[in-house]
């Protein structure tokens, strides 16, 4: 009764810790002058949709691809949104590592779980990790148009490495249509012109 009810808080404490995810920001986004721009919270949630919508697209599995795009950031409550830029200077562990340590007090099948999510995740040979790792660049490349629209001009390089680093030919058909439209042109379809 002891180890279970350990795991019970053990998994507790890791629904707490996701939680930071609401109020860290993704601080990449800084070099263009946003100081305030989305959670990683906000990110995951739009790779979620945008991984569930590129697996239907490509014939991968929905929910699992899902499931990789909700973790994908998850160890970013213990190391943080390092930018590209700044990962050039530290050597940190593997994403696989941080994952173990953040579910290490976790019910068996939570640690197993989120750890199996995140190493194929990490690996990027699955048809589901492709898509997975393509909504990460897309949902990037969706909200730096957002932001440029918004006002922020110095989001073109953020667009070009997520529009190069595409593999799926969905994610890319969604990215050209996404840089020939204004984020808020979906409202036609009901508002009419």
């Amino acid at each position: 009764m002891a180890d279970e009810t350990a795991n019970v808080q053990g998994t507790a404490g890791f629904l707490f810790e996701m939680g930071i995810l609401k109020n860290a920001k993704r601080t990449g986004w800084w070099f263009t002058g946003n100081n305030n721009p989305e959670s990683i919270a906000e990110h995951s949630f739009r790779v979620g949709i945008i991984g569930s919508v590129l697996a239907m697209m490509e014939g991968a599995d929905p929910g699992k691809v899902a499931l990789m795009c909700l973790f994908h950031d998850t160890q970013e409550t213990r190391i943080g949104d390092i930018p590209h830029i700044g990962r050039r200077y530290i050597d940190a562990v593997s994403n696989e590592k941080v994952t173990a340590d953040q579910v290490s007090a976790a019910h068996p099948a939570v640690k197993a779980g989120v750890q199996r999510v995140v190493e194929e995740y990490e690996q990027s040979g699955s048809p589901e990790a492709i898509v997975a790792k393509d909504a990460d660049k897309l949902e990037c490349l969706v909200q730096a148009v957002e932001y440029r629209a918004q006002g922020y001009s110095l989001v073109q390089d953020w667009i070009d490495t997520s529009l190069a680093s595409l593999k799926t030919p969905s994610a890319q058909a969604l990215a050209e249509a996404a840089l020939t439209m204004s984020p808020l042109e979906w409202r036609k379809t009901f508002l009419g012109d």
